[in-house]
């Protein structure tokens, strides 16, 4: 089953709301290959598993913005029902409440998505800094030169000798 799923789409999952990257209830519910119902429901059976930094409910807004990103949860948009998004630790936390053998394998490679997920946000982050260093350089070297030639038109602002024969007037 593993290898029918194509890794990179886990990635395409995440989403970032409130600060956090989290996965919608109706992704993973697809996933673990359970009616959305069926997971809200577990999830509600065990909430004292789910704090608010595992688990929360989108805002009407909120939810606009993620149908309007994802085409794929359309059907949420005439939805009277909220979706719940999960963290991180949330989606760890799924694990331990659908227990099925498929949940667990869905699970670490979720895990790993992150994993890959937060390693990406890092090189971003340090070429981000490599590109300010340089950035940083280039203006120090164009200063330089804009200098240089500043200094070329103060010299050539002198008055000159006039060329050519001389006129006696």
């Amino acid at each position: 089953m593993m290898d029918e799923i194509i890794k990179p789409v886990y990635e395409s999952l995440i989403f970032q709301f409130r600060g956090y990257k989290v996965m919608a209830d109706a992704d993973l519910a697809l996933l673990y290959d359970v009616p959305t119902k069926r997971l809200k429901e577990q999830v509600k059976r065990n909430i004292g598993r789910f704090p608010e930094d595992f688990m929360f409910e989108l805002t009407k807004n909120e939810r606009g913005e993620l149908v309007a990103n994802c085409d794929r949860l359309a059907n949420l948009k005439h939805s009277s029902v909220n979706p719940i998004v999960f963290t991180e630790q949330g989606v760890a936390m799924l694990s331990s409440v659908l227990r099925s053998e498929k949940a667990i394998k869905i699970n670490i490679e979720i895990m790993r998505a992150f994993a890959r997920y937060w390693a990406l946000m890092k090189e971003n982050e340090e070429l981000r800094q490599e590109i300010v260093k340089l950035d940083a350089k280039l203006n120090h070297s164009f200063k330089f030169l804009l200098d240089k030639i500043d200094a070329l038109h103060q010299k050539t602002k002198e008055p000159r000798k006039p060329l050519g024969y001389k006129t006696n007037q």
